[in-house]
């Protein structure tokens, strides 16, 4: 599938998380550094997103961030790196991409999670660019079926509507899907959140409300990567799927 043109150019990349669950892989390096196949976490998210069009990437740092950043300046190819430096303060995910607002600009991002690995069948990352409308949506979030996935626990996060509205789970004991850790918005989605940490559900929850939240489903396999029993997993399958 070509690059949209609907694609954003830049991404915003979430690593500066202490990766507690993943100890002890975490307890010399930071999660975005723990290999899966082979290859860091960061590099599968920073590929996915060069070869979906991505120029440039702003990537948070906090735990073991001179390590990253030393590793990041020693890629090989694309996106163009610019680091936002958390080092003082753990931010979370909606306190991280305010703080990385001026980084960023005014036009959409992908914002990606670095604990996400997947196999396509189709082109998840067009899909969703294909599918984000600023008109009509604060943000577009891809999602996964829960069954086949590996390392997500839990009754599901999203019901999905017909025309891609999104609506959360809320009482029912399950939902369908989940979401897979990329989404697109504008940088100044965030701008009025509190300052310091702050997660993004809330203000998704604020959206979904307002019939502003939609989603498409990743076509292929998610492997949520968030501990070493699922890094392992993670590997099994990627293995099995190249041989």
């Amino acid at each position: 599938m070509t690059v949209p043109k609907t694609a954003p150019k830049t991404a915003m990349v979430l690593a500066a998380g202490l990766g507690t669950r993943m100890r002890p892989l975490t307890d010399d390096r930071p999660k975005a550094l723990v290999e899966v196949g082979g290859r860091a976490l960061i590099d599968h998210v920073l590929d996915r997103l060069a070869d979906a069009g991505v120029a440039r990437a702003v990537v948070n740092v906090h735990w073991f961030a001179d390590r990253l950043e030393a590793h990041l300046a020693g890629r090989g190819r694309g996106p163009e790196i610019t680091i936002s430096d958390e080092r003082a303060e753990l931010l979370e995910t909606g306190g991280g991409l305010k703080k990385a607002i001026p980084l960023l600009g005014d036009d959409p991002v992908f914002v990606a999670n670095i604990d996400s690995v997947w196999t396509d069948r189709g082109d998840a990352l067009a899909e969703l660019s294909n599918l984000w409308d600023p008109e009509r949506m604060d943000a577009a979030l891809l999602l996964a079926r829960r069954e086949g996935a590996i390392g997500f626990e839990g009754g599901g996060d999203f019901f999905l509507g017909e025309d891609g509205q999104l609506t959360f789970r809320g009482e029912a004991a399950e939902a369908p899907y989940a979401y897979m850790g990329v989404h697109i918005c504008r940088p100044g989605y965030v701008a009025d959140g509190p300052d310091g940490p702050f997660s993004l559900s809330g203000l998704w929850r604020r959206s979904a409300a307002a019939g502003r939240l939609f989603g498409c489903v990743l076509d292929g396999n998610w492997m949520h990567v968030g501990d070493p029993g699922a890094r392992d997993e993670a590997e099994a399958r990627l293995a099995r799927e190249a041989g």
